[in-house]
């Protein structure tokens, strides 16, 4: 399946094979013509699996700053494209030298733990207003806001460490309770590999968060490796894993929520791996895929600006502002939330 949506092509169609033909980008399978597009059009490619891209398309992407990110055929994240490197190495230069400072650390890595907090409260607390007003979500939200503000204040890294923790525990204790589809069984969060199949969505489009955070830190200039909250490790996108924990609720959740709750996914998405691994089928990929640009371009109002964002811009507006606050033009770095 070869799908075009707005500005990223996601390919998962096996031993296809991606070119350039003049300013074009034209994909085949089996030596026949699927897709052809002006390459201007886009802004990221995204395959899955076996799909082959000629040299000189990869040499054009970096060339033209055009990201180009490799999942596994389930849709684990393996590698992405990094053209030459931008951005001002002043920039760059302060953020290794925050990374050194333990206080700084510190300062940076529990807004990141305030913000997901924040954004798993938020979630609860929708689903209490737009239920019938359960008195265990609403007692929850109560818990993770104070939990919040704990974090934000955190002496420690540890401590705020520890803060996320029991958050995490707290709302997926009450994650089953958003769940209104009957064939879908939630019993905690679990994954490498995901044993059922919500478990196996959220993985799903926690990479594609992940990806677009990784992005948004690189069009900045920031290194995505060198994080704060995250443990550093030979390979790990430390920063793009930071970034993401102010969205993987208020994002990710929730749109995993709304695929099953309006029954757009099925138990026919999913398919069963050996060892007991549970993955989306191409059908199932598509139909997230599709879900997930279509909630990029809705647009929110971010609670430091007075216009109107798109939500795809959000990773974007967040690695500004944290070059902000590295550069030392803002106290602190101010975290995403939701209204």
């Amino acid at each position: 399946m070869t799908t075009q949506i707005l500005n990223t092509l996601y390919v998962q169609s096996q031993q296809a094979y991606l070119r350039l033909e003049g300013d074009t980008l034209r994909v085949e399978v089996e030596k026949e013509k699927k897709l052809q597009v002006p390459l201007h059009h886009l802004g990221s490619l995204v395959v899955f699996g076996n799909v082959l891209l000629s040299p000189y398309l990869l040499a054009r992407c970096a060339e033209d700053g055009r990201s180009v990110v490799w999942l596994s055929r389930s849709g684990r994240f393996v590698g992405r494209l990094a053209g030459p490197v931008s951005g001002n190495v002043l920039l760059r230069k302060a953020q290794h030298e925050a990374m050194g400072n333990p206080e700084r650390t510190l300062a940076i890595a529990r807004q990141f733990v305030a913000g997901k907090i924040r954004g798993q409260q938020s979630v609860l607390a929708r689903a209490a207003r737009e239920g019938s007003g359960d008195d265990t979500l609403r007692e929850t939200s109560s818990q993770l806001a104070k939990l919040a503000h704990s974090a934000a204040y955190a002496d420690y890294i540890e401590v705020a460490r520890g803060l996320e923790g029991q958050a995490a525990a707290l709302y997926f204790e009450e994650f089953p309770r958003l769940i209104s589809a009957a064939e879908f069984d939630f019993v905690y969060r679990n994954r490498r590999p995901p044993r059922d199949a919500v478990n196996a969505l959220l993985s799903f489009i926690y990479t594609l968060v992940r990806a677009d955070c990784q992005g948004a830190l690189e069009s900045v200039g920031l290194d995505p490796q060198v994080g704060f909250l995250h443990v550093l490790r030979p390979g790990r996108p430390a920063l793009a894993l930071d970034l993401m924990e102010e969205f993987r609720s208020w994002w990710a959740d929730r749109l995993a929520l709304t695929l099953i709750n309006r029954k757009q996914l099925s138990e026919k998405h999913f398919e069963p791996r050996p060892g007991g691994a549970v993955y989306l089928n191409e059908d199932g990929r598509r139909i997230v895929l599709t879900a997930y640009q279509n909630r990029k371009q809705e647009t929110i109002r971010h609670r430091l600006f007075k216009e109107s964002i798109p939500v795809g811009l959000l990773p974007f507006i967040q690695a500004r502002l944290l070059a902000r606050h590295l550069r030392g033009d803002l106290d602190t770095y101010p975290p995403f939330r939701a209204r």
